[in-house]
């Protein structure tokens, strides 16, 4: 079992208390919880209990976690995983879930567990059985995947890997802004573990996307991700339609890897919040 922090257990609390249904945000690799801070915003005046939890160890501001980026070495897909079922089971409402790159990921993994009442997949990384891997995929991935000695490390990214990955569909300006405001280390193992997850059985980036109770399952993809290339996206989308339940997909026109955090971040959070308003009870 993890360590759920008391700030956590104390958002738990708050949420419960509204008796309304909460939305679980996930976010992915290189940001911090504090990204999904407008996003909460809007989905609390629509009638919704956002809750935003960390990964395991995930300091609570931008500058602790560049001054200690140790915090996040080691972290696994199976560990954060779990973390955020632990999380997900102190809620006395199924939640909607909603995660970004890594964090779709996770979102998906909690919805094959029957965890989620509705999720939504935001340029998620991807699965055991997503095969397409684009150029843009590894070069974006290469300062982690590059050096095998990075496995147990956390690693930053330079404003130059940033502007690549993250803020290639941005202007300048803009990108220094979202690096400054956004970027942390990231642990360097979900990558690696997703980078052989085809080749793996025991993989621990195992999505049951045949569960019947997986729930309704909204899959978004920028058009112009370095990171999650469409190519990604709908091919995990080809995979979750064969459930019994809704799936559906939306890309977002002319957007980069950044669309959940960057200038144009509403549009992306009304698209996820109509598809939760049809399908989760407020």
């Amino acid at each position: 079992m993890s360590v759920i922090p008391q700030h956590t257990l104390d958002e738990i609390a708050e949420v419960n208390a509204t008796g309304l249904t909460p939305v679980v945000f996930i976010h992915g690799l290189w940001l911090l919880p504090s990204s999904w801070d407008r996003w909460a915003e809007v989905f609390k005046a629509a009638g919704y209990a956002p809750i935003t939890p960390g990964w395991p160890d995930d300091p609570e501001t931008v500058e602790e976690a560049n001054a200690h980026p140790e915090v996040f070495a080691g972290k696994t897909v199976g560990q954060v995983a779990d973390h955020y079922a632990e999380i997900i089971g102190k809620l006395e409402k199924q939640p909607a879930i909603i995660g970004h790159s890594f964090g779709g990921l996770l979102a998906q993994i909690l919805a094959g567990r029957g965890l989620s009442n509705v999720t939504v997949a935001i340029d998620a990384a991807p699965f055991q059985g997503v095969l397409p891997l684009p150029i843009s995929a590894l070069r974006s991935a290469s300062p982690v995947l590059g050096n095998p000695a990075n496995i147990n490390k956390a690693i930053p990214l330079t404003y130059d890997q940033f502007r690549y990955a993250f803020a290639n569909a941005v202007d300048e300006d803009e990108a220094h802004q979202l690096y400054e405001e956004f970027a942390v280390p990231a642990p360097a193992k979900p990558l690696f573990q997703a980078a052989v997850a085809n080749f793996n059985p025991w993989s621990e980036v195992k999505v049951d996307h045949d569960n019947p109770y997986r729930g309704p399952l909204l899959v978004i993809g920028g058009e112009k991700d370095h990171t999650v290339p469409t190519a990604i996206t709908e091919f995990n989308y080809k995979i979750q339609q064969k459930n019994s339940g809704v799936t559906e997909y939306a890309e977002i026109p002319g957007r980069g890897h950044s669309l959940t955090i960057d200038s144009g971040w509403l549009e992306v959070a009304n698209t996820s919040l109509a598809f939760v308003q049809r399908f989760a009870e407020r």
